[in-house]
Order: C-alpha cells, then structure tokens, then sequence
C-alpha cells in the first residue's frame, strides 16, 4: 500500500499493485485497474517513486527490470 493526499487533504492509502495510470492534469489522476479514479494532491512522479519504493520493499521491481546480462545466452 501507498500513501497518497487526497484534494481534501486526507490520507488514503491505495493498493499499488493496483494502479494502471499515473497523470497530470493539473491534478495527479490515479487510475486503478479496477476502473476506479482517484484525484490527489501528490505529483505524478511523487506518486510514481513511491509505488517503485512499494514494489522494491516486495521484491517485485527488480523482477521487472530488464538487465544487459539477461538477453540471450552468455558464452
């Protein structure tokens, strides 16, 4: 879970493994893949850092990382 401020300047912790979509305009715009919308006061990129902070704490992120050494077999 992710802390985020809502416009109303609460708290709501959101699911991160949940969000599709993370936009600016000018408010931050989170789109989960439930289909539901959440408006908050935190900057994308805000937003951004902490849901890869939350998926490095589970050991999911670097799962998604492509690495040079990975591609093909090495010799």
């Amino acid at each position: 879970m992710i802390a985020v401020k809502r416009l109303n300047g609460k708290t709501l912790h959101i699911n991160a493994l949940l969000v599709e979509q993370v936009e600016e305009t000018p408010d931050t715009l989170i789109t989960l893949t439930t289909g539901k919308k959440i408006l908050v006061l935190n900057k994308a990129d805000e937003v951004i850092a902490s849901i890869q902070s939350y998926l490095r704490s589970i050991g999911v992120y670097a799962a998604t990382i492509k690495s040079e050494h990975s591609e093909g077999p090495s010799t």
